[in-house]
């Protein structure tokens, strides 16, 4: 079940957290992984440990918000693995993320979000979307937060925006590949465990009815079914990964 064998992966922003845990997942399951992300050495560092597994896995290093850059990286993928068959679009946690009312905020606080949550995630498709369409396979998953289907008074307006935007993105682009054996979902993320002090974990869990903090393993392997070859007439769906936390 879940089957990946022979597929080639990018996951975006994997050189750490979820997207390092996705990657591994991935890399279990039996793909090729791409490891993107816009650190160099984080990058290489998770492809170092995939290698060490036995897994096959290259660094991938660019800027998502570029599209010439991820179109270059694109090619080089192509040259070292083959044409990518799974896209995960990951990166979306811009660094210095601002949390605080949006009436605090400027305009010069919120292109970050959208390049991030929108534009990021618009190149990567667009860099790969053609060549899944011709092949008449592929699969594109865009990591999501809960943040952009409901409204939380945590300061991260423009963080929900920007996440928004990337669901809205994926309901349109399920209906016009899904004809292509290309489907296209989101996986909108509830708390993820980022190591956080005992105490601060303690109250994040006290309104998620499963009671406990979400892992990366935990969203890899929501990723590896959305990638399956099983998972072919599931599209266009935002998925809820939260423990039990509403979401919608």
């Amino acid at each position: 079940m879940f089957e990946i064998g022979g597929k080639v992966a990018l996951v975006t922003g994997a050189g750490q957290g979820v997207g390092e845990g996705i990657a591994r997942v991935l890399a279990a399951q039996g793909a090729a992984v791409a490891v993107n992300d816009l650190v160099r050495e984080r990058a290489e560092r998770v492809v170092a440990a995939l290698r060490e597994e036995g897994r096959s896995a290259i660094a991938a290093p660019f800027d998502v918000t570029t599209f010439a850059a991820v179109a270059a990286a694109v090619r080089e993928i192509e040259r070292a693995l083959g044409p990518v068959d799974i896209l995960v679009n990951n990166a979306g946690v811009p660094a210095g993320m601002d949390v605080k009312p949006f009436r605090d905020s400027s305009p010069e606080d919120w292109p970050k979000y959208l390049d991030l949550g929108a534009y990021g995630v618009m190149n990567c498709v667009k860099a790969v979307i053609d060549g899944m369409c011709e092949r008449g396979w592929g699969r594109v998953v865009t990591i999501s937060s809960g943040a952009g289907q409901i409204g939380i008074d945590l300061g991260v307006s423009p963080y929900g925006a920007g996440k928004g935007a990337g669901i809205s993105f994926m309901r349109h682009l399920s209906s016009e590949v899904a004809r292509f054996g290309v489907t296209a979902n989101t996986i909108a993320l509830g708390m993820i465990d980022n190591h956080y002090d005992p105490a601060v974990t303690e109250s994040l869990v006290k309104g998620i009815p499963s009671g406990k903090l979400g892992t990366p393993d935990d969203v890899g392997a929501a990723v590896a079914y959305l990638a399956s070859r099983e998972a072919r007439w599931l599209t266009g769906q935002t998925i809820g990964l939260n423990g039990g936390f509403p979401t919608s």
